[in-house]
């Protein structure tokens, strides 16, 4: 699909899906479950976060489609639903990398003032 024919909607949908990457406790979630499928408890422990704030997220996760689930018995599993969103995680970091460098340079020039 090329860029100029988005349409609002779709547009509004990849909004919604950067939005839930917008929170950095999803973030770690997602970071975490690299490492393959956990529990809530496990993510729980694993992260440092409280139950219902992991649960809320990994619903926030659920719905924007990048984590899938399943129950055992008393236990919900969840796993990555695509390993792509790292792509734009090293997306962003690379472009903060760059940023920081030309800052930096700029500063050591005397470029930029440092206030």
């Amino acid at each position: 699909m090329s860029h100029s024919a988005m349409s609002p909607e779709v547009l509004a949908l990849i909004a919604a899906r950067f939005k839930a990457l917008s929170e950095p406790a999803r973030l770690q979630i997602l970071s975490t479950l690299r490492s393959g499928e956990l529990s809530v408890g496990e993510l729980v422990d694993l992260t440092g976060l409280g139950q219902a704030n992991v649960s809320r997220h990994l619903q926030v996760l659920h719905n924007g489609a990048f984590v899938r689930r399943r129950r055992d018995g008393p236990f919900v599993y969840y796993a990555l639903a695509d390993r792509s969103v790292f792509q734009l995680c090293d997306i962003m970091c690379g472009q903060m990398e760059r940023q920081v460098s030309t800052r930096g340079r700029l500063l050591a020039r005397g470029v930029v003032s440092k206030g």
